[in-house]
């Protein structure tokens, strides 16, 4: 008979702090956010005192510099941070993501006045982020938004609705991409704008086949009124932004996604070296041993890439295509990983006593958030071949 199970996850860190920030976000997963995370999940329980938490341990800040409150972290070290959090539960590694992308703009093109005064709040002061990029009828063709910024002096007045929005109607802050000038990229401006900004409104969330913990959700903006001082980077800058920006969130999607498959991975090699069929564990069968080598192997060759991209963004190098490549490795890799288990636990995987059928329904999103995988094959082809001619 075979022992057979689940391993921890071998990882190479560049520091010995690395190692132990690891070790306590393991420690910190398995007792805070895992025990409850299918409950939470079926209710459809949004985690606010998790998300607190995460902040007071430092651990919504990590890739941010220490100046301002941040941990200092590479990218390297972070996704990874990301990854255990997200095969706790989704809700929470995919939240801390877009905490992150909500604070790109902020600390990367701010002024030193608006990160003095802003960072150290949206980094380690219990605040939660979220990012305002889609709108009903601009979704992958985000140059073509149309909630627009009408200035009168030192005051902007926004007005339109965005659509898509993690965390919208519960976050305490926004980062909001509207336009500014005339048509296409170049007339798009970015904007912080508090969420309890007075004439700002969240729709009810979407009713979702997944993540239901997580709040997604139309936001309106009627006639709402920011003083310059909160328009970050130049007017007209705004969409240069929203890129930066997404190609790192693109990775924090492929790190979330492998989370997903490797606990559906763990799921699924615990159920397998129990099950006993013809009087031996299923793990000891051919057909099914193959099946789970299938699935190791692409959550290592997944995590390679976004590891690999994540090194050249450490060491200020371009990384575009990298991140388009494992995002869209990683999340169509968490799919079928996840498939898979819900197929090796046969018809307890199509339960709701098992969290693989929650793995899988959680996977398919990934596929399509930060940029659908059909669009980072554009993304991907456009590095190879040059644009499209048209």
């Amino acid at each position: 008979m075979t022992e057979y199970g689940p391993r921890p996850v071998g990882r190479r860190l560049p520091t010995e702090e690395a190692r132990d920030l690891l070790t306590l976000v393991r420690e910190l997963a398995e007792r805070e956010i895992r025990p409850t995370a299918a409950e939470e999940e079926d209710a459809g329980h949004f985690p606010r005192a998790t998300f607190t938490l995460l902040s007071e341990a430092g651990l919504l800040s990590l890739p941010y510099d220490e100046e301002f409150g941040g941990g200092g972290q590479p990218y390297e070290v972070y996704l990874q941070v990301l990854e255990e959090l997200a095969a706790a539960r989704l809700t929470v590694g995919l939240g801390v993501s877009v905490h992150t992308l909500a604070c790109h703009a902020l600390a990367g093109y701010g002024s030193k006045e608006q990160r003095a005064e802003h960072l150290p709040d949206m980094l380690g002061g219990g605040l939660l982020g979220a990012y305002c990029l889609s709108e009903p009828s601009s979704g992958s063709d985000a140059a073509s938004l149309t909630t627009r910024a009408t200035r009168e002096g030192d005051v902007w007045t926004l007005e339109g609705t965005k659509a898509w929005t993690t965390h919208g109607g519960v976050a305490d802050f926004y980062t909001v991409l509207a336009r500014t000038g005339g048509s296409g990229a170049h007339g798009i401006t970015a904007f912080l704008v508090p969420g309890d900004a007075e004439g700002l409104s969240a729709a009810a969330p979407e009713r979702k086949m997944g993540m239901k913990g997580s709040p997604t959700a139309q936001l309106h903006f009627d006639a709402v009124r920011v003083p310059d001082s909160r328009r970050i980077g130049e007017e007209g800058q705004g969409f240069a932004i929203a890129l930066s920006a997404l190609d790192s969130g693109r990775l924090g999607i492929a790190a979330c996604a492998i989370g997903v498959a490797q606990a559906a991975l763990d799921e699924a090699l615990a159920y397998t070296a129990e099950r006993q069929q013809f009087g031996r564990p299923i793990a000891d069968f051919q057909g099914l041993r193959f099946m789970l080598a299938d699935m190791a192997t692409q959550i290592e060759a997944g995590r390679a890439l976004y590891l690999t991209a994540a090194r050249l963004r450490d060491a200020g190098l371009p990384f575009s295509k990298e991140a388009a490549m494992a995002k869209l490795f990683c999340t169509d890799t968490a799919m079928r990983v996840t498939t898979d288990a819900v197929q090796l636990l046969g018809g307890y995987g199509y339960t709701l006593d098992f969290p693989a059928e929650r793995f899988m329904r959680e996977a398919k999103v990934l596929q399509i958030v930060e940029g659908t995988n059909q669009i980072q094959r554009m993304v991907i082809a456009r590095h190879l071949a040059g644009p499209e001619k048209r």
